[in-house]
């Protein structure tokens, strides 16, 4: 088995999507892999000129490759099948597809009713948190429990380890939110409820032999949804939010924007692993006219975007590969 990870190295909304989508369409892959999160993420995709926003379902399907839910995600049936109707009315073939691991979990309308509650952390009100809680305390669904899933179902361990139809299995991991965001690495409270880290991947059935690259993507600056304060009040933020178009995929919730974090992009690469980083939206910050990043308590400021490039390619040492995309731009 190979394995190549993409995971996200700041607070999600980094342009997974992208790089997955373009990962898929020039690699060798007999699977994609959802291994955490539920209908909380949303992966912006521009496939064929038109442009899709996925909340459960694997990029794979974009190029005819079996898309698999692991059992580290959480399942909303009614959006699962929504998803799946908006995409195959668009000449996305999925039903024959997607694969749902059969110890994933499901969220019910209890949970999505519980999590509407929520005014403490800016919760993206789809039922994530409760299913998760209901999962560890050993009183969740599980997605082998609901019969409008009987054509979907799979065991991972027989799929990836006792498949005859593969010579080699080759898998691309795609991971949703970002390190900012993990259980157990982000900024706890203000947290989702999944493993957003490569450490997620191994909780799949895949194991961490089997991992080649760890794509880690980022944006030029950064960008959080939820309760915390995180946003100073420089109008630059402002002009950042509107030119980038950072708004929720999810929710539509406007996104509070602050510069890089180089102690955040350190700890993530190491603690992921991650070996290629992506940064997306260059393009955004050379419109806006502006170059900053934080570094510690000191903000470094930049007067071209090539400065900034430069600077942040000799800080960030383990990487092999380092690339920085415009919003056009293909990886």
């Amino acid at each position: 088995m190979i394995a190549d990870v993409v995971v996200g190295l700041q607070f999600g909304d980094e342009g997974k999507g992208k790089v997955t989508h373009q990962l898929v369409r020039n690699g060798n892959y007999t699977h994609v892999v959802r291994f955490n999160g539920g209908c909380n993420a949303g992966h912006t995709i521009y496939h064929e000129g038109k442009k899709f926003v996925t909340h459960h379902i694997p990029a794979g399907v974009f190029y005819g490759i079996k898309s698999v839910i692991g059992p580290g995600c959480v399942v909303n049936p009614k959006q699962l099948f929504k998803e799946i109707k908006e995409l195959e009315s668009n000449g996305i073939e999925v039903h024959s597809l997607l694969k749902i691991a059969a110890n994933a979990h499901v969220i019910t309308d209890f949970h999505v009713a519980e999590d509407k509650k929520d005014v403490d952390i800016g919760t993206t009100k789809t039922g994530n948190g409760p299913a998760y809680r209901d999962k560890y305390a050993r009183k969740g669904v599980m997605a082998v429990e609901l019969p409008e899933f009987d054509d979907f179902i799979i065991d991972m361990y027989s799929e990836f380890h006792e498949n005859p139809d593969f010579d080699q299995i080759e898998v691309l991991c795609e991971g949703a939110q970002g390190f900012g965001l993990d259980i157990d690495w982000g900024e706890y409270p203000f947290v989702t409820s999944s493993h957003c880290t490569t450490a997620g991947v191994v909780a799949n059935g895949i194991p961490h032999t089997a991992i080649r690259d760890v794509w880690g993507v980022a944006k030029v600056y950064e960008t959080y949804v939820g309760a915390k304060d995180f946003e100073d009040p420089d109008p630059v933020f402002a002009q950042i939010r509107e030119v980038g178009a950072e708004f929720g995929a999810t929710t539509g919730r406007p996104r509070q924007v602050s510069w890089m974090s180089m102690d955040l992009l350190r700890r993530s690469i190491k603690i992921n692993g991650a070996n290629k980083v992506v940064f997306n939206k260059a393009d955004i910050l050379d419109e806006v006219g502006t170059w900053c990043v934080y570094d510690g308590m000191d903000a470094q400021n930049f007067d071209s975007a090539d400065e900034m490039e430069s600077w942040v390619i000799t800080e960030l040492s383990d990487p092999d590969v380092i690339v920085f995309s415009r919003s056009k731009d293909e990886i």
